[in-house]
């Protein structure tokens, strides 16, 4: 895709850096305003991405979410956690964001797939937190959003990624509504998602918990996934319960405002417990080679 003259140079300025203010109003929201709430969006996002059959062929092809649901997720959300904590622009944050591209640069991957993927990381808190935060987010926090990830497209050089919020928003409910589309891969990758999201949970909570996620999901993504849409009870004690939370955290909220910030790269994770090591992200296969190239750099 052909860009104008002042495009570039947007785009040019854009990879020089990211504006500290927007880098703070994001740390704020990551990691003490909406972490859960964030988190849970991130997660459908997640889910979604696999209703476009060119991401899920591939991640079917190469087994990570299968044979390795808990490592993919964990090198997925602490990366995510990281860019944030970090700030993509510093020494660690330019390491993640290099390893991101390295990872990436193995496979033969579409921008339209990197643009759609991009765009959840945006659309998907926005809508979450709309329905079932302790408040909805000001305008300036959902641009927010938008220029932390716009940033970390760039440095990704995903050169066809959408240029405003406005813009992002639309090609993810187009994407969302128009180019979902059922394949055996879907449902593949996402069972083996879903599996180790609940394995922590007691086995005979796992059917009512699976019914809670497809309740939380609409029908072009189950129909895309071949997953059962939920009872109209099922959604609705969903629905009931967040708004609940919501209630709840909205006056403790009030009294205490949140002011601590925690991020998912700072908790043990499964796959690495108390401490992780960027050197030990992305497939195993990989790691020698990717590990290679950075003691090059």
């Amino acid at each position: 895709m052909a860009h104008s003259e002042s495009e570039q140079s947007s785009d040019q300025q854009r990879k020089k850096e990211l504006d500290p203010l927007v880098l703070e109003r994001c740390r704020d929201l990551v990691g003490s305003k909406f972490p859960w709430d964030i988190n849970r969006a991130l997660e459908l996002a997640l889910l979604k991405t696999f209703c476009l059959p060119s991401i899920s062929g591939l991640l079917h092809k190469t087994g990570e979410f299968e044979k390795r649901p808990r490592k993919r997720y964990d090198d997925t959300a602490l990366i995510v956690a990281e860019l944030v904590r970090l700030g993509p622009d510093s020494p660690q944050g330019q390491a993640v964001i290099q390893r991101l591209n390295q990872i990436h640069g193995n496979y033969s991957i579409p921008q339209t797939d990197f643009v759609y993927v991009l765009s959840g990381f945006v659309a998907e808190p926005i809508h979450w937190i709309e329905k079932y935060g302790w408040r909805a987010l000001q305008p300036l926090e959902q641009e927010t959003l938008f220029k932390f990830w716009d940033h970390v497209g760039s440095l990704m050089n995903i050169e066809q990624r959408p240029r405003s919020l406005r813009e992002v928003m639309q090609l993810n409910q187009h994407a969302n509504h128009q180019l979902f589309g059922y394949a055996e891969s879907n449902q593949r990758v996402a069972d083996a998602t879903v599996t180790m999201l609940l394995a922590p949970w007691p086995a005979p909570l796992h059917p009512w918990l699976r019914s809670l996620v497809c309740s939380l999901l609409e029908p072009e993504t189950l129909q895309s996934l071949n997953w059962p849409l939920a009872s109209c009870w099922q959604q609705q004690a969903a629905h009931v319960a967040l708004r609940w939370r919501s209630f709840i955290l909205s006056g403790i909220h009030r009294v205490m405002p949140p002011k601590r910030r925690r991020f998912y790269s700072e908790r043990p994770t499964a796959s690495y417990g108390k401490h992780f090591h960027l050197e030990q992200i992305g497939p195993p296969s990989m790691l020698s080679s990717l590990n290679t190239a950075r003691g090059e750099d």
